[in-house]
C-alpha cells in the first residue's frame, strides 16, 4: 500500500485525487475549522491533525509515509497578491513543508504553487526553493501544468514541483495530458464528466445594479463588450489601468473551459458569472469545475465554502498527479526491491 501524508489539505481537493489514484492518507494537516470539518464530515476514518503547521510534530511518521504532499499557500507569491514571497509569513511557510519532508523522509513529495512563484524577485525565490530541496537529497523537477491537460473543466496554471530521493536511482516524471479536453457545459450537464445535471445549492447573488451591467454581456464575453459609457461607470478607475483586465464583467461560455475558479466569483476584478443566467457561480457549479463529486459536502458560511473550494487542487489532476507517482514508485521497487530512507 502506498501512503501520503499531506500538508495544507484543506477541503480534500489534493487528498481525494489520491485516493482515487490508490494512495491511502496517513495523516492531514490543516489549521482551517471548517475545511477540518469539511474532511471529517467526508472521510470520518481519515487522521486529521487540526493545529499550526509549526506545532505539528513530524518525527513519528519518519520512514513510514511514502510521498509528502502539499500545496504551501501561494498568495505571498500570486499576481493577485502583492508579491511578498518570503517576506510575508505565509511565503515563510514553505519552510515549514522542508521541515516536515527532512523528519518524514518520504521517498517523493509533490508540492504545488502559482507561477507567479517563477519569477518572484527575479527568480531568485524560486532558485532558493530548488536548491533548499535538493540539499535535502532529493532530484528536483518542476513544470507549469493546466488543469484543463487532466480531465478538469477548466483553465488553471499550477507550478508542480516533484522531488525524488536521489538514491532511488529514477528521475520524478509528470503525467502526460490527457487527449480530451472539458469544457463548463461537461461540468454544469450530464455527459461524459458527471452522470447528472448539477444539483441546486446555495450561491451569492448580484445587486441590482451590477445585474443591470452583466445583462449586457454575451456568453464569453466581458468588459469589452459594454458600451465606452458603461465601461467607465462600471471599472472606475481600474478603466484607466493597464493589462487585459479579463476577468472583470466576465460571463463564462459553455463551450470553453472556465477561467480559474478563485475563492469568489462576484468580486468585480473576478466575476465568473453563469454563461445564461445572470448570476455568479454556485457553490456546487464551482466544486464541479474543481472536479469534486457531487457527494462531496463542505462545513461552514458560504463564504468558507467558496474559498475552500477556490484553494482546492483540482480533483481529476490530482488523481493524474496521484497515478504518476503510484508509477513511479512500483517501478522503482521492482526495480531495485529498496526502500532508500
Amino acid at each position: 500500500m502506498i501512503t501520503s501524508f499531506e500538508l495544507f489539505a484543506g477541503a480534500g481537493g489534493c487528498a481525494l485525487g489520491l485516493e482515487q489514484a490508490g494512495i491511502h492518507p496517513v495523516a492531514l494537516v490543516e489549521n482551517n475549522k471548517d475545511a477540518c470539518n469539511t474532511l471529517r464530515l467526508n472521510r470520518p476514518s481519515w487522521n486529521i491533525i487540526e493545529q499550526d503547521i509549526s506545532t505539528v510534530d513530524f518525527t513519528g511518521f519518519t520512514g513510514k509515509v511514502d510521498i509528502v504532499t502539499g500545496g504551501f499557500p501561494c498568495q505571498a507569491f500570486s499576481q493577485a497578491g502583492k508579491h511578498g514571497g518570503f517576506d510575508d509569513p505565509r511565503g515563510n511557510i514553505f519552510f515549514q513543508f522542508v521541515r516536515a519532508l527532512r523528519e518524514v523522509r518520504p521517498i517523493l513529495f509533490i508540492a504545488e504553487n502559482v507561477p507567479a512563484i517563477l519569477t518572484h524577485n527575479s527568480g531568485q525565490t524560486f532558485q532558493h526553493i530548488q536548491k533548499t530541496l535538493s540539499d535535502l537529497g532529493y532530484d528536483v523537477e518542476y513544470s507549469v501544468l493546466n488543469s484543463c491537460d487532466y480531465s478538469v473543466p477548466q483553465n488553471r496554471l499550477r507550478v508542480i514541483i516533484i522531488g525524488a530521493l536521489s538514491c532511488s536511482g529514477a528521475r520524478p516524471q509528470f503525467p502526460l495530458p490527457h487527449v480530451w479536453k472539458y469544457t463548463l457545459k461537461a461540468a454544469l450537464y450530464a455527459g461524459s464528466l458527471y452522470e447528472t445535471n448539477c444539483p441546486r445549492s446555495p450561491g451569492y447573488s448580484y445587486s441590482e445594479a451590477k445585474k443591470k451591467v452583466l445583462d449586457l454581456v454575451p456568453p464569453g464575453g466581458n468588459w469589452r463588450n459594454l458600451s465606452e459609457d458603461t465601461q467607465q461607470k462600471y471599472m472606475g478607475k481600474g478603466f484607466y489601468s493597464t493589462g487585459g483586465r479579463t476577468g472583470i464583467a466576465k460571463r463564462l461560455s459553455f463551450d470553453q473551459p472556465s477561467p480559474t475558479i478563485l475563492c469568489s466569483p462576484a468580486q468585480k476584478q473576478t466575476e465568473r458569472c453563469h454563461p445564461t443566467e445572470t448570476r455568479p457561480l454556485t457553490v456546487r457549479e464551482s466544486a464541479r469545475i474543481q472536479t469534486f463529486p457531487d457527494d462531496w459536502q463542505f462545513c461552514g458560511s458560504i463564504a468558507s465554502q467558496y474559498k475552500q473550494i477556490g484553494n482546492a487542487l483540482p480533483v481529476n489532476m490530482a488523481r493524474a498527479l496521484g497515478e504518476a507517482a503510484v508509477f513511479y514508485l512500483n517501478n522503482v521497487r521492482y526495480l531495485y526491491k529498496k526502500d532508500y530512507r
